[in-house]
């Protein structure tokens, strides 16, 4: 069913058009799709990993700030029109992050107003009481405002809100690139993408059933295995890796990765202990070497 679907697509360039490098949609409870969706994009942009200086956890800034796309994708969910076969699609592109959803505004409320203090007019009442009680919204009409203060404070434009047709469509512009000699997990995965033999091997570890979530879970493998080059808490591997779903990360990737023996625990006979870390194997090296060359 569309209206329980978020498609999520991410394009090298600046409009839609083939070949999709990766396009995945979410299925599942609200909180799944806001989820899922929120990692999808915060996996795809650059990152700046600093270092334990202050804090025993690593700090790591997003070009894009995590607020500002988890506030669009959460409006998208929250206040779509659920009558609408359309589906919400969350498209990273490479000079900006567009999420559309099918609906109109309420009435009263227009694009330009939403960039001001207004109203919360929530098209779905039943679904914004368990978003609110969980966290996910305020129901004080100051989602579209914490957005456009996000930005700013990182330093983009300002987001920008349209209606096009029976879409409504909201902007996040990322920045402008620069050339820079720092290498981040990111950029590599994106950059050097396993050929079809490390594919085959990595989806026979990770027991993946559907061919097609390969590259994207390989995207995930090679940051993940390169946050462990030096050994790594639970916690700052999830963190360094974009996901947010502890138990998702765990069972899907970090157990079948130890299990294959391409992670490995430093305290290995105590897998529970909260000193434990992780750290990359010889042959999970060997798998990112031949994914680099």
């Amino acid at each position: 069913m569309p209206a329980l679907v978020v498609k999520c697509l991410h394009f090298y360039d600046v409009e839609v058009r083939k070949p999709i490098p990766s396009h995945q949609e979410f299925e599942g409870t609200v909180f799944d799709l806001v989820d899922h969706a929120v990692d999808f994009v915060m996996s795809k942009i650059d990152r700046r990993v600093g270092t334990r200086a202050e804090s025993n956890t690593v700090p790591i800034t997003y070009e894009l700030p995590r607020e500002a796309v988890s506030e669009a994708i959460v409006n998208a969910v929250a206040h779509r029109d659920y009558s609408s076969n359309a589906s919400v699609q969350v498209m990273l592109f490479s000079d900006r992050l567009e999420v559309w959803n099918p609906g109109q505004l309420p009435p009263g409320l227009t694009p330009e107003k939403l960039t001001k203090a207004h109203a919360s007019i929530p098209r779905n009442p039943l679904l914004a009481s368990p978003l609110y009680l969980a966290g996910y919204i305020e129901r004080a009409g100051t989602g579209t405002l914490d957005m456009i203060a996000r930005c700013l404070e990182a330093g983009l434009e300002a987001p920008g809100f349209r209606q096009d047709g029976d879409m409504f469509i909201q902007t996040i512009r990322r920045p402008v690139l620069r050339e820079t000699p720092q290498v981040t997990p990111q950029a590599t995965a994106q950059d050097n993408m396993p050929q079809n033999k490390e594919l085959s091997e990595l989806s026979v570890v990770l027991n993946l059933p559907n061919a097609q979530s390969t590259p994207q879970a390989a995207e995930q493998v090679v940051k993940i295995l390169q946050s462990a080059v030096n050994p790594v808490d639970r916690n700052t591997l999830q963190q360094m890796s974009d996901f947010k779903d502890r138990e998702h990360f765990r069972k899907a990737y970090l157990n079948p990765l130890v299990s294959a023996g391409w992670l490995e625990r430093t305290i290995p006979d105590k897998p529970t202990s909260p000193n434990q870390l992780y750290r990359l194997t010889e042959k999970g090296r060997a798998w990112l070497e031949k994914v680099r060359k």
